[in-house]
């Protein structure tokens, strides 16, 4: 009796409705694994289309699925324009979605193995040039809280590496003036230190003393603004989210910039060429970007590799003799 109660249980667990398993899944993303909220939306977007594709199908268990109907999803995705790095970046959240799956005992077989991602056409990190970058230094911000907020924002994406989202979510404890450093909360919920030299120190006292003004104003007008303990708060007296702060660096950017993308990630990707054109130790630009595997940091050699291949071109008197 017993041995038949399991089995029923097991096959109410293995049929498992789509749905049911995508929002299992995003919970578990959320609230488990604990992902920036970004990347747990990017999942949820992506595991919902390919639910919806399912679906489409006539797909509504999760043990209906087979590899060919990942195939078809990734062949139509192709055939839609979307590019191969999309589309392996889709594959990559659906290979995330049956292991959790199999790990779940929802499924019994890895429906990936027999799937394939596109091929991707390497492509070297686009970063801004320094003659660009010294421009956030200039007097281009309005004068106004915003343009303060602004100014800060910008030049700690550059002198930090942080990601846009890591920035969003800097909260004040984790900001220490006194030993020039700040602990960031990175992918996967792993915490960095990444140090900060004096001007940008001060330069972040100089912030949170207008932070405090302008809440302080907003407390006495009796406006309404958010209680928030995240270092960027706007002129609404609102945390920055990290949309926001995507709109910043277009703004200013766009307009300066040669850079075939202007986003917060390109000051990431500005931040380690620097870095590693001044002579900065691959594994110490690792550490400050917080990246788990030297691979990923790597890819920075060959832009700097690149990088000196123009400077020879241009500067050397011989380099253009045929």
């Amino acid at each position: 009796m017993l041995l038949t109660f399991v089995t029923d249980f097991l096959c109410i667990f293995a049929n498992v409705k789509v749905e049911t398993a995508i929002q299992f899944f995003v919970d578990y993303v959320t609230t488990e694994k604990r992902l920036a909220a970004s990347t747990c939306r990017y999942y949820e977007d992506e595991v919902v289309r390919f639910g919806k594709y399912l679906e489409s199908q006539g797909v509504g268990e999760v043990e209906e699925i087979e590899a060919g109907h990942v195939r078809e999803w990734q062949m139509g995705q192709m055939a839609a324009g979307e590019s191969a790095g999309t589309v392996t970046k889709q594959i990559a959240v659906l290979r995330a979605w049956f292991k959790y799956l199999r790990r779940q005992g929802y499924l019994d077989r890895d429906i990936m193995a027999k799937v394939t991602s596109p091929k991707v056409p390497k492509r070297l990190p686009v970063f801004f040039r320094e003659s660009e970058v010294e421009r956030i230094y200039s007097d281009m911000y309005p004068d106004t809280y915003d343009g303060e907020m602004e100014k800060l924002a910008l030049r700690m994406l550059y002198e930090t590496g942080m990601r846009r989202s890591e920035l969003a979510m800097l909260r004040l404890g984790n900001i220490d003036l006194s030993s020039k450093n700040i602990k960031v909360r990175g992918k996967g919920n792993k915490e960095r230190i990444i140090p900060i030299e004096n001007e940008l120190a001060q330069n972040i006292s100089r912030f949170l003393a207008l932070r405090k003004k302008k809440i302080d104003e907003m407390k006495a007008a009796n406006e309404q603004y958010e209680e928030t303990d995240r270092l960027l708060v706007n002129g609404k007296g609102r945390a920055v989210s990290d949309g926001m702060i995507y709109l910043i660096v277009k703004r200013y950017m766009a307009p300066i910039s040669t850079a075939e993308r202007t986003s917060p990630h390109v000051f990431r990707h500005t931040f380690a060429t620097h870095m590693l054109n001044e002579g900065a130790n691959i594994d110490a630009i690792k550490e400050l970007l917080g990246h788990s595997d030297l691979g990923t940091t790597e890819v920075y050699t060959h832009v700097a590799r690149e990088h000196l291949k123009e400077t020879y071109k241009h500067a050397h008197p011989r380099a253009n003799k045929k």
